[in-house]
């Protein structure tokens, strides 16, 4: 079962739950895919809902952050509870030990030397990674390594 399919399934058991929080979630995340659908004219393979996944949860923290900071504590358990949501949907991120083992290879594989390699390198971990860890985290490893 692919992960639209899931998402369908999923808001199907919270309607009948009468859970209004998950059924609105998994509303808003299918509209979120089905406008990209339409935008690209096509089926999203499950590597393009993860995309649109890592978008909503990183809304999400960023909404989290800004609650958190003005002080609106309702605000940032509601943000919480829809994050926790998006993040039963997405694949386990990877621990650091991992990513770096990934990160060392690439820049094995690449020849990379400098941090102006760093265009070479940051494509093809983030194709190895896409989902399972935060870009801005990548590329502060790849340039503690590289520099």
């Amino acid at each position: 079962m692919n992960l639209k399919e899931k998402l369908q399934r999923d808001m199907v058991a919270a309607m009948k739950a009468k859970d209004e929080k998950r059924t609105g979630v998994i509303r808003l995340l299918r509209g979120m895919i089905r406008k990209l659908e339409i935008d690209q004219k096509k089926e999203l393979e499950d590597q393009d809902i993860i995309g649109v996944l890592n978008h909503a949860a990183k809304q999400r923290r960023e909404a989290i952050k800004a609650y958190t900071d003005g002080g609106r504590d309702d605000l940032v358990r509601q943000e919480k509870a829809e994050l926790a949501i998006i993040l039963e949907y997405l694949p386990e991120p990877l621990d650091a030990a991992a990513l770096e083992k990934i990160v060392d290879t690439v820049i094995a594989e690449t020849g990379a030397m400098s941090l102006k390699d760093l265009g070479k390198v940051m494509p093809e971990i983030m194709q190895q990674v896409k989902g399972r860890a935060d870009g801005a985290q990548v590329q502060t490893l790849v340039r503690a390594k590289l520099s």
